[in-house]
């Protein structure tokens, strides 16, 4: 079984209270320590890698990403899906080509572009068209929806958006910040698998309870990484008192 289909099949017939659960590398060494616990696939949060490699969230150059997935992707021997953000302005061909070269199974395309504007739904529906048409069944896309964070919220325009979007072959669907409290709207309203953001501070269900809401995997965004850095400052701190 390739990767890819070892990925996808991960997102199938998952139990309520047992969403598949993909933790965010930001560099090689984080992603063994993430294989060597256990997980079965890994997801790079843009915004990690992008403080790994010094650069605000989005401000990440193309080949710098690609290339920070690509030394992930050699590291470890799990599927590994990549957040490219809005593609980085790449036609869909180049941008399959491009995942592919660094070894990701799948990818993160969000519709919003810069300063936080969402895009025109049937132009971004277009655009995952001809990704899914260039990646045929080589990627796993899950196509994120930014409504809740820089949109108006309302539950009904994600359905609408998310609709468009797996008919343009999308694998997965990402309301990104969506409240746990319209998740089962969410779940009742669109087709496969839905991907929730659970947050590591405790200030939110877990990942267990979003699966029973509805959620078909659970990611973390720069959560971990973010932690990391905390606890090196901790480290740090001791090392100087």
């Amino acid at each position: 079984m390739s990767k890819v289909d070892e990925f996808r099949a991960l997102h199938r017939g998952r139990a309520p209270g047992d969403p598949l659960i993909l933790p965010g590398p930001w560099d090689a060494a984080s992603a063994r320590v993430l294989v060597d616990a256990g997980f079965p696939a890994l997801a790079t949060p843009s915004a990690g890698v992008a403080a790994s490699l010094g650069y605000e969230d989005g401000d990440t150059p193309a080949d710098e990403m690609f290339a920070a997935v690509a030394r992930i992707t050699r590291s470890v021997d799990v599927p590994v899906s990549a957040d490219v953000e809005g593609g980085y302005g790449l036609a869909a061909k180049e941008l399959v080509e491009r995942l592919l070269e660094a070894g990701a199974v799948g990818c993160n395309l969000e519709d919003s572009g810069p300063g936080g504007v969402l895009k025109d739904p049937h132009a971004h529906a277009e655009y995952l068209a001809e990704v899914r048409s260039a990646a045929a069944d080589l990627l796993f896309v899950n196509a994120r929806v930014d409504v809740f964070v820089h949109g108006d919220g309302d539950p009904e325009r994600v359905i609408e958006r998310a609709a468009l979007y797996v008919a343009a072959g999308a694998d997965c669907i990402y309301p990104i910040l969506a409240p746990a409290d319209v998740l089962p709207l969410l779940r009742a309203g669109i087709q496969g698998p839905l991907n929730m953001l659970a947050r590591l501070d405790g200030d939110g269900p877990s990942s267990a309870a979003l699966g029973e809401l509805g959620a078909s995997r659970v990611t973390f965004g720069p959560g971990l990484q973010r932690r990391a850095a905390a606890a090196l400052g901790d480290i740090a701190n001791g090392l100087r008192s």
